[in-house]
């Protein structure tokens, strides 16, 4: 449990600074070999508990936010476009992490202002801090979870909660993880739909001129960019991204 609200705190820390005015000085680290107490034994073993849990803070995080479902439905898109290439991953890459501030915003804002700002103003202890820090994020994908897949782990690890609240963590962020594939996989059904059309109709008008060496994708590419940038898609692929969560 620990694990889950040091992750929580170490990602609205970043967000804080990246939010911080330039004023503020970045504080100096100072090593010193034998400690005089047991309070720099204790602050050493958190230091190596966080590092540790930085190894695997980037998979974990990723699970816990939006990422999973907004980069697989930009590589539907990149998919049902036929550039498997265009645009590049580094471009998929970037985009998604950047929605996912962006729909995580109200929930990292929750969690820097209850758990991580008390903390570092030494208002509240660390374990108080994992305790504020992780409500927040539970609510988000509780409220993104199909009740189906809540209910699938709920029952696997005999838990008998009587109300969400008192679901534990770990069996909510496997449940989050499997309804964000199925909503991505659900979404990609549906941009695939007018392509897969477009790629019907010129195979079809090729066939019916005879021109059966012209490979169907040569044409067929540049008229689903065209009908893709002429119905603004990327706008409105965001906004459905965005708005989903909402």
């Amino acid at each position: 449990m620990k694990g889950f609200g040091v992750l929580l705190l170490l990602l609205a820390g970043t967000l804080a600074f990246a939010q911080a005015p330039a004023s503020v000085g970045v504080p100096g680290i100072s090593v010193n070999f034998g400690g005089q107490g047991d309070g720099d034994m204790s602050t050493a073993l958190q230091i190596l508990a966080l590092l540790t849990i930085l190894s695997l803070a980037p998979a974990i995080l990723i699970l816990m936010t939006a990422f999973t479902r907004i980069v697989i439905v930009l590589g539907f898109v990149r998919s049902a476009l036929g550039t498997p290439n265009v645009p590049p991953n580094q471009v998929l890459i970037g985009l998604s992490l950047f929605l996912t501030l962006y729909v995580m915003g109200p929930t990292l804002d929750t969690v820097k202002s209850q758990a991580l700002e008390p903390y570092m103003a030494k208002e509240i202890k660390f374990e108080e801090a994992l305790q504020r820090a992780e409500p927040p994020i539970k609510n988000f994908m509780l409220n993104n979870t199909y009740e189906s897949d809540l209910a699938l782990f709920v029952n696997m690890g005999d838990e008998r909660p009587t109300s969400r609240d008192e679901v534990s963590i770990w069996t909510v962020v496997p449940a989050f993880v499997i309804s964000e594939l199925k909503t991505a996989f659900i979404i990609g059904f549906y941009i695939f739909v007018p392509f897969l059309i477009i790629d019907l109709i010129v195979a079809s008008a090729l066939m019916s001129m005879g021109m059966m060496m012209l490979p169907p994708v040569v044409v067929s590419l540049p008229a689903k960019l065209l009908v893709f940038v002429l119905a603004n898609g990327w706008a409105t692929l965001v906004n459905a991204i965005v708005t989903g969560y909402r």
